[in-house]
């Protein structure tokens, strides 16, 4: 049988090259603006919180960001916490909502739709993360739309 004659992996070593950047950093132009859609459930998966750093990365790199969450992208919208809003059950329970926090205090307009977070997830107003701002469900298509015609890069994350 053949014998593993490497050291074992320790705390500190590199398995890859982090250093190694292939592409140019690409920054936007003035004005420029970026729209993250999201149609998937707040954990189940990993799509929700990587698109969430996506977005903040669109506004480290200059563009105008907006987030534009619908139908159960609604559920990275809605405050959470336990025994309390806000309070954190275990590490990276609240990773979402300190994200989607972070993006309003940066500066990103995060839009949910009131049909989602009513007639399928069955939540009010109130319980979105302040900044927020409801749209109709008639919005939903709009404001995509106003971003084609602005030429913005939209990210769109679905999952099912």
């Amino acid at each position: 049988m053949p014998e593993v004659q490497f050291p074992s992996y320790k705390a500190g070593d590199y398995l890859v090259d982090y250093e190694e950047k292939v592409f140019p950093d690409v920054q936007a132009e003035p004005g420029e603006k970026a729209l993250v859609t999201f149609h998937t459930v707040a954990f189940e998966g990993s799509i929700g919180l990587v698109n969430l750093l996506q977005a903040s990365r669109l506004m480290k790199k200059g563009f105008e960001t907006s987030v534009l969450l619908y139908g159960p992208g609604v559920t990275l919208g809605v405050q959470r916490g336990f025994p309390k809003l806000g309070d954190e059950a275990f590490p990276g329970h609240m990773a979402m909502n300190n994200r989607v926090e972070k993006l309003i205090a940066d500066g990103a307009k995060v839009y949910a739709c009131r049909f989602a977070l009513q007639a399928l997830y069955g939540h009010g107003e109130p319980s979105l993360i302040p900044g927020i701002t409801p749209i109709n469900p008639l919005d939903v298509l709009d404001i995509v739309l106003m971003h084609r015609k602005d030429g913005a890069f939209i990210l769109d994350t679905w999952t099912m």
